[in-house]
């Protein structure tokens, strides 16, 4: 972080306090909560993955999205998949 202030909650704060006086004990996890964080991290490595789909295009639409890839210098299913995450971001917006 650049010279910025941190906001603490309550949890937060109180943990800080245990470890800057010395009164924090680590205590190992147990079987149930180890087994939790591995499926939550197999569920998160599960949404990077990628799945091959079809869809179908008009021509015209198709030569349209390929012109601007080649003007991008980037394929045009490279330029689709950047504009469907885009749009599932939030980061693009469909105006009626």
């Amino acid at each position: 972080m650049k010279n910025e202030e941190m906001h603490l909650d309550g949890e937060e704060l109180a943990l800080l306090e245990e470890i800057e006086s010395g009164q924090w004990k680590d205590k190992p996890l147990t079987d149930s909560e180890i087994n939790s964080y591995k499926d939550s991290a197999k569920y998160t490595k599960s949404l990077t993955e990628k799945k091959q789909t079809t869809i179908r295009f008009a021509v015209g639409d198709l030569a349209i999205v390929k012109a601007k890839a080649k003007d991008l210098g980037i394929g045009y299913q490279n330029l689709i998949q950047a504009l469907v995450h885009n749009y599932a971001a939030g980061k693009l917006k469909l105006e009626a």
